[in-house]
């Protein structure tokens, strides 16, 4: 900031705002300004105070708290500080409610990582959607903020970034008719990847009811793309249900994916309350049964959020149900309202009850059952457990099996 201005001089600068004189003694006017300004600077100062040193908003937010401090806690909590449940008081005097606080448990850092930035530039530069930014998952930080981009797991979203559903629950775009698909989007999906390098990838994409196969041939097409390309890379699927049509969803599970996913999102009673009302629980189940009896060798695989105010009377009766369907992988999750147009929060769940069905799970047969607050669908343990599996099924059919204790594994898998 320039040295503090005369009060003579600011009623001179005020004076010319309101009458304008000639365009050249303008010009004059402000080289006589900017000459007298200069002196003044150099000058000794008429009064006792110190020139104010010059500085920036910048500066000021620099020197401040990075907005990640307000985030996360800086000192770790008790077990019963961690767990403890509060609220808060919100709106004008006299018509206040009470609302639940977010739990220190769900709070995660703000992206701030630079392997994030490049993957997001990449996939920005390349086209492609991810459902990690579309549905505003919690664990992007932890996902794309790996050591390098071909450790990172990021979720390719198809079909574009416009669903034609609307699940009171999700906060993707949607539209009762998207653009059309992208014809290309196979082939590029499937070269990008390839450069990428992973060993694993999730697919998902919108429901595209307009389209009277669902995308299922878009689908089938950019797995055959991914394995011609990349044959070593392991393709996991999170599919819609093709609204009811098993032939779809045959033809997308013999396309040369490794795992197939739908999510039944919650339980049977709350289904209707919650899901799309062309999304149904049965209906669910029998993706998940029919890409089983397809491929018998396909690890299957669905989800569920907590906290929409299930029963565990209802908890037990969807596990049963998808035990009976053969349902290899489950993963359970907090449900987090994305705004405040979608369905409230009935209740977050500890992360001791998480555990506990986790066990639970196990217990009834489940391959693998990730469980916790922060788990999704596309979650990076869960992933690398199955790679792990299905890696090694892979060398049990081909007779590698060196190792006695890796033969041992094998045996129980």
């Amino acid at each position: 900031m320039a040295a503090s201005i005369p009060r003579s001089r600011c009623l001179l600068q005020s004076t010319s705002t309101r009458s304008l004189p000639h365009p050249r003694a303008t010009r004059s006017c402000r080289r006589t300004f900017a000459t007298t300004l200069d002196s003044s600077s150099n000058a000794t100062p008429q009064s006792t105070n110190p020139t104010r040193t010059s500085t920036t908003f910048r500066d000021k937010i620099n020197a401040g708290p990075s907005f990640s401090d307000f985030v996360s806690p800086n000192a770790p909590l008790s077990t019963a500080e961690a767990y403890e449940i509060r609220t808060a008081q919100v709106g004008p005097e006299g018509r206040k409610k009470t609302i639940t606080r977010l739990p220190e448990w769900l709070k995660t850092p703000i992206p701030v990582n630079q392997n994030y930035k490049k993957i997001k530039s990449d996939l920005r530069g390349l086209g492609l959607h991810t459902v990690c930014e579309e549905a505003r998952c919690p664990n992007i930080s932890d996902c794309w903020g790996g050591s390098s981009k071909s450790a990172a797991t990021a979720t390719i979203m198809l079909m574009g970034d416009t669903c034609t559903r609307g699940c009171r629950f999700c906060s993707v775009k949607t539209s009762k008719a998207p653009p059309p698909l992208d014809i290309h989007e196979p082939e590029n999906t499937a070269e990008a990847l390839k450069r990428w390098g992973l060993g694993y990838v999730v697919l998902t994409a919108v429901d595209r009811d307009d389209l009277a196969d669902g995308g299922a041939r878009h689908w089938a097409e950019t797995i055959m793309k991914i394995k011609q390309k990349a044959p070593a890379m392991l393709v996991e699927a999170l599919t819609g249900d093709f609204d009811g049509d098993m032939e779809m969803v045959k033809l997308v599970a013999k396309s040369g994916l490794d795992v197939y996913a739908h999510n039944i999102e919650t339980t049977e009673v709350l289904t209707p309350s919650v899901r799309d009302r062309r999304a149904k629980f049965r209906q669910s189940l029998e993706v998940l049964r029919t890409a089983k009896e397809v491929r018998p060798d396909l690890i299957t695989k669905t989800s569920m959020m907590l906290g929409l105010g299930e029963t565990e009377e209802q908890m037990w009766d969807a596990l049963k149900e998808l035990r009976k369907n053969n349902v290899d992988v489950v993963t359970f999750g907090q449900y987090m309202r994305p705004t405040k147009r979608h369905m409230p929060v009935h209740e977050y769940v500890t992360p001791a009850t998480f555990e506990l069905w986790r066990q639970r799970a196990l217990d009834m047969g489940f391959l693998y059952c990730a469980s916790g607050p922060l788990v999704r669908s596309s979650y990076k343990a869960g992933e690398a457990f199955i790679e792990n599996v299905l890696k090694k099924r892979a060398a049990k059919r081909n007779g590698i099996v060196d190792d006695p204790l890796v033969g041992q594994t094998l045996k129980q898998i």
